[in-house]
């Protein structure tokens, strides 16, 4: 066991340090050099000159870079995986094998020695057990020796006769346990002969007879021995024991064996050994034992001479060593037999088995040596198992469980090379492919850029030319030519948009502006977008922001036009019948509602049933708390924002922006795609709306990306789909409305509308224009309401649908107000959809004096209306919802701007619709001469718009040598070299006009000092807004 435990602990000790260094190498070192290879590629990219010399000394002398380096040149390497690894794997196996072969060699020997030590302890037990029983009757026999001199020899007449001594030894025969028989003879020289066997009784006979053998005699055999013949002297035996009666009167000195004993025994004085013979009557191997007895008591020193001289006798005992080693095995039987074998090796050529069969060698076999007391006689006991060892299951189990463990060893190592490999080779491949996939990027944005260059170009030439050319005297026929040209052209513009909004979103590039702008004003802008579809189709359009929500906010307006111009697109497209009503509210207004049941279909804006639009936004997370946290939430933030009003947070407002349709909804199939770019509803979707699918994808990843908002809907087939999202944006803090002129303030309005929905839009929009409004639902109502109310109502506004009710009662209702004590009638106004109204915008509707409001409800239009019904002059002034261009025209008027471009086209345009707002404008055909007409003294421009890619010099490095002139003359006014008078001593406003949306980016034009970004096609308001923003801060600047 001890061998065992050690071998284990060799094992464990061999093992450890393989495994470590296995480890190490193959599972640590990949990731390794994967992340480091990673990671010092980036590293790298910090240093330049002398610090790449050091990371590069670094990497070569530290361990990681060993070992990198060690696992990609080596274990790495395709050559290593496909030769030499299957090299070593196979000398893995083999020499495993060889070892398990060496461990079931080891074991099987170990056990092999245990049987050999357990046989060894069984056969020395034996050995001893035998020797010393051997002992015991050899002391009793020197005893007897002793009785038979004292009271034989010593006494006259003698003590002892054949009687007693026979029954002496049979009663002592248990002190003597391993003899058969003992007998005395007696020392006859040859003339005491006669006078002996006088005395006796018999003559002495001779021992061995020529006629028979001695061993094959019955118990008769005595009376066949021959009378012995004459010698010098006779040892007949006078005493024995019952069982030895018919060995009396034997001569001793006639056998061979027998005189060789007596002889030695006399001249020793010890007892002697006979070699084995066959006993007589019971034929068994036996040995006699002869001890001398001398008539006085001899000195131990005493020669040879003197003790044949002293000898009168010889004692001897007989042992059958058969039966006495089958009684003392029998004694030690245990469950572990063993086989015994004695032998006398007196001569070890040829020695005589005592006991047992002659033994083969083969098996395992130990020797004990036997001492019985005759130094010249030499006894062995040899031992061996009777069964056949077992077969050694602990070495079997124990080597086939060593092998079967080194091969799965082997077997995950060769995985997991073969799973490096495979990674490796996945990631090299997986490389590839990104490298191939950037330059197919870069390939893709390239073409995008150049497609987009190459048609904005152009394009933007088409629509400048076309708008140049709606300025002039057309009649009918032909304004309507120029407009279907005029939609052809923005159509196509608005693909290669869409196109190029997803290529940004996709790869990040996609930049958010903030500005001041006024939300009411861009839905205004988004209802005129759609006024022409909506009036073919019957389609009502309206839009309501709730009054909580500021006049001027922070933000991106572009972004947000394009996402809610996507939605309505979608729900024009869609609808064929009914409304698509726009709302906005504060987040904290819908979750106050979101209790509230949704309304009747009768209390919709068009009477139409439509889908429930809190649906559309349940999944928010902005209302996944509990409404207890919501108004905890919204009490502490109200609190915090009144007593500290100037923090930023407080300046953050979330919206939430509905657009609501009747139209025919969407499939429950096709929802799960629908923000999916490029996919549509169904296949006929395209073919029959037309579109390219992406706009709500933009739309989502606008929202969620970049304006940190959330996007959802709901759809129900054939009654509707509404879509909600969520913006975050800041307060502008701007107290004034555009649209609040003088001239509308303290007016009353009475609007009569039986649709709740539909009247809060009309109240929205009187509001708007600073016009107290009430609303009424029956004609009944109204004519107490002006001429007993409070306050004088200036207009009266009706929806066509209940004139259309009351058609009767109208001119009885306003004969009735003209006989009032009123002092002046109120206006009557008429609100009507395009489609169900005349072309005049005033007529007299049986008998009575209407003006109609087409619909959709704008500030702008609205406006006019009111003011040209109620002869105000500005009503003339006022065009297409556009503000008086006095102020503007006054604003550009005398500027001095330069537009640098190498396509005339564009020139021309841009020369044109500048001049419209009354600036002077020059134009350079390149980058070189711009900066000439710059540094010109008697050029002083107020602003330049630059064009970016341009032969010899593009607009970059233009405008990048411009800052540094402009840096440089700057610097030697303040140093007093150069007079206040110099051109350039402010920074000029530089703007960039490309048609390549894509490289030149917001961000890429401000890197090289320009102040301002206009993309082609342009229109004339494009170009006015951008350079607007410069002069009007600097206006105020000067104010």
């Amino acid at each position: 066991m001890t061998s065992l435990n050690e071998f284990s602990l060799d094992l464990v000790v061999f093992f450890s340090p393989v495994l470590v260094v296995c480890w190490w190498v193959f599972f640590r070192n990949p990731v390794n050099w994967f992340i480091n290879a990673k990671s010092m590629e980036q590293r790298t990219g910090f240093f330049i000159g002398k610090g790449k010399f050091w990371v590069g000394l670094y990497e070569k002398l530290s361990l990681r870079g060993w070992r990198n380096r060690f696992y990609c040149n080596y274990l790495g390497s395709k050559k290593v995986r496909e030769t030499w690894w299957r090299k070593l794997l196979l000398l893995w196996v083999v020499g495993w094998f060889l070892g398990s072969l060496w461990i079931f060699w080891f074991m099987n020997s170990q056990a092999a020695e245990k049987r050999r030590e357990t046989l060894a302890s069984m056969c020395d037990e034996r050995a001893r057990m035998l020797q010393d029983q051997f002992n015991v009757s050899m002391n009793h026999l020197q005893a007897l020796a002793i009785l038979v001199s004292t009271f034989h020899h010593s006494k006259d007449p003698s003590a002892i006769d054949q009687m007693t001594f026979a029954r002496y030894a049979e009663r002592t025969a248990f002190e003597r346990p391993l003899t058969s028989g003992v007998a005395y003879a007696v020392k006859v020289l040859h003339s005491e002969r006669e006078q002996f066997e006088k005395r006796q009784g018999w003559t002495i006979k001779k021992m061995e007879s020529q006629k028979q053998t001695p061993a094959r005699e019955g118990d008769a055999a005595f009376e066949a021995h021959e009378t012995s013949p004459v010698e010098e002297e006779y040892a007949p035996v006078i005493f024995a024991q019952e069982t030895l009666s018919h060995v009396i009167s034997l001569d001793m000195l006639s056998g061979k064996e027998d005189r060789e004993n007596i002889l030695r025994a006399r001249e020793s004085g010890k007892g002697v050994l006979t070699a084995p013979f066959r006993l007589l009557k019971s034929n068994r191997l036996g040995v006699i034992l002869t001890y001398a007895v001398y008539k006085t008591e001899l000195p131990s020193n005493a020669t040879p001479v003197k003790r044949i001289e002293a000898a009168i006798g010889y004692l001897g005992g007989i042992f059958d060593v058969e039966a006495l080693v089958d009684k003392l095995l029998h004694q030690l039987a245990c469950k572990q037999s063993i086989v015994v074998n004695v032998y006398d090796t007196t001569d070890p050529d040829n020695p005589i088995t005592m006991y047992g069969s002659n033994m083969t060698r083969k098996t395992i076999y130990h020797n004990s040596t036997l001492h019985f007391g005759d130094p010249v006689r030499k006894h062995d006991m040899l031992c061996s198992f009777k069964q056949k060892p077992p077969l050694p299951w602990l070495a079997i189990t124990t080597s086939i469980g060593t092998l079967v463990i080194a091969l799965l060893i082997g077997y995950i190592f060769h995985a997991t090379v073969n799973r490096i490999a495979k990674v490796e080779d996945d990631y090299r491949k997986m490389m590839e492919l990104k490298k191939r996939a950037e330059a197919a990027d870069v390939a893709k944005s390239q073409f995008l850029a150049t497609v987009s260059h190459e048609i904005r170009t152009p394009m933007n030439g088409v629509l400048g030319m076309l708008q140049m050319l709606m300025d002039t005297v057309l009649d009918i026929t032909q304004q309507d030519y120029v407009r279907t040209a005029q939609a052809s052209g923005k159509a196509l513009v608005s693909l290669i948009n869409e196109v190029l909004d997803q290529s940004k979103v996709e790869h990040g590039k996609l930049e958010l502006e903030v500005v001041r702008f006024d939300l009411r004003a861009v839905l205004d802008d988004i209802l005129s977008l759609f006024y022409g579809k909506a009036q073919e189709k019957g389609i009502e359009l309206a839009v309501y922001v709730s009054d909580q929500v500021p006049d001027t906010l922070l933000g991106d307006s572009g972004r947000i036009r394009q996402i809610i111009t996507n939605l309505m697109g979608n729900s024009i497209k869609f609808t064929e019948k009914g409304h698509i009503f726009v709302t906005v509210n504060l987040v904290e207004e819908v979750r106050s509602s979101l209790e509230v049941k949704t309304s009747e279909s009768s209390s919709t804006l068009s009477g139409f049933p439509v889908a429930d639009k809190r649906r559309s936004w349940q999944t928010f997370k902005l209302f996944s708390q509990d409404s207890l946290t919501v108004k905890q939430a919204s009490s502490s933030s109200s609190s915090s924002s009144s007593s500290s009003s100037s923090s930023s947070s407080s300046d953050e407002i979330t919206l939430i922006i509905s657009v609501e349709d009747t139209g025919v909804g969407i499939p429950q199939e096709a929802q799960s795609r629908v923000f999916t770019p490029f996919m549509q509803g169904g296949p006929s979707i395209s073919r029959i709306h037309g579109g390219t699918g992406i706009g709500l994808s933009i739309s989502k990843r606008l929202v969620v990306n970049l304006m940190n908002g959330e996007i959802g809907f709901v759809s129900v087939p054939q009654i509707g789909s509404t879509f909600t999202f969520s913006l975050v944006l800041k307060r502008a803090h701007s107290n004034s409305s555009d649209y609040k002129s003088s001239e509308f303030q303290g007016m009353n309005a009475l609007v009569l509308d039986e649709r709740p929905a539909r009247a809060k839009v009309t109240k929205y929009h009187l509001q708007r224009l600073g016009i107290h409004c009430e609303v009424a639902t029956e004609l009944s109502r109204i004519y107490p309401s002006i001429t007993h109310g409070k306050s004088n109502v200036n207009m009266v506004l009706v929806e066509k649908e209940a004139w259309s009710k009351a058609t009767d009662l109208w001119p009885l209702f306003m004969s009735k107000l003209g006989k009032s004590s009123l002092p002046e009638v109120p206006k009557l106004f008429i609100l009507a959809n395009p489609t169900n109204s005349a072309k005049s915008s005033s007529v007299n509707l049986m008998g009575c004096d209407a003006t109609i409001i087409m619909k959709p409800l704008r500030a702008s239009n609205l406006a006019v209306t009111l003011q040209r019904a109620m002869g105000n002059g500005f009503g003339d002034g006022l065009q297409n919802g556009m503000l008086p261009r006095v102020p503007v025209c006054n604003l550009l008027h005398g500027r001095q701007i330069l537009i640098v471009d190498d396509n005339a086209v564009n020139l021309k345009v841009a020369e044109g619709a500048l001049k419209k707002y009354g600036a002077e404008v020059k134009c350079a055909e390149s980058g070189k001469k711009a900066i000439e007409l710059l540094f010109k003294p008697d050029n002083k421009f107020d602003a330049c718009f630059m064009d970016i890619q341009m032969p010899e010099m593009d607009g970059f490095e233009a405008t990048r040598k411009i800052r540094e002139m402009e840096k440089k003359i700057n610097d030697q006014t303040e140093r007093g070299e150069q007079s206040s008078g110099s051109v350039l001593q402010r920074h000029i406003p530089i703007l960039a006009m490309t048609a390549d949306v894509i490289h030149a980016t917001h961000e890429e034009c401000s890197r090289w000092g320009m102040d301002g970004y206009v993309s082609k096609p342009f229109e004339g308001e494009q170009l006015y807004r951008e350079v607007a923003r410069f002069f009007k801060s600097a206006a105020k600047k000067t104010q």
